[in-house]
């Protein structure tokens, strides 16, 4: 199960917009990732090539934070804040909640909850 201090590092590396780093320094090889209802990405070589293609997409990050996390045991459900301008001139804001099941030091199960409508 995960630290509080594990978790506080994740939600930096995130902070600092180091979104691939955390992947690759968070999450077990074996990783299931899912956006709301979604189908899942299983393994973390899908989920890396999801998040980079994602990121080729962002022209400028304006905020990416934690507002509010919660560790109990081997569960961890983060509130994040993101706010970003994509290449073609779009400004997207999001809040969600991720949910995660941790093994170990790594988070093998992690679920999106947001409002999937386009935000201004």
């Amino acid at each position: 199960m995960p630290s509080r201090e594990r978790v506080t590092e994740l939600i930096r590396y995130v902070g600092e917009q180091r979104f691939v780093e955390a992947l690759k320094e968070f999450y077990h090889e074996d990783a299931v990732l899912q956006e709301n209802n979604a189908p899942p990405r299983v393994g973390l070589a899908a989920t890396l090539a999801f998040e980079a293609a994602f990121l080729e997409t962002v022209a400028e990050w304006r905020e990416s934070r934690a507002e509010s996390f919660v560790v109990d045991g081997d569960r961890v459900a983060i509130h994040w804040v993101f706010d970003r301008t994509s290449k073609t001139g779009e400004r997207g804001s999001r809040e969600e909640i991720a949910y995660q099941q941790w093994d170990g030091d790594h988070i093998i199960h992690e679920r999106f909850f947001y409002d999937p409508a386009p935000s201004a």
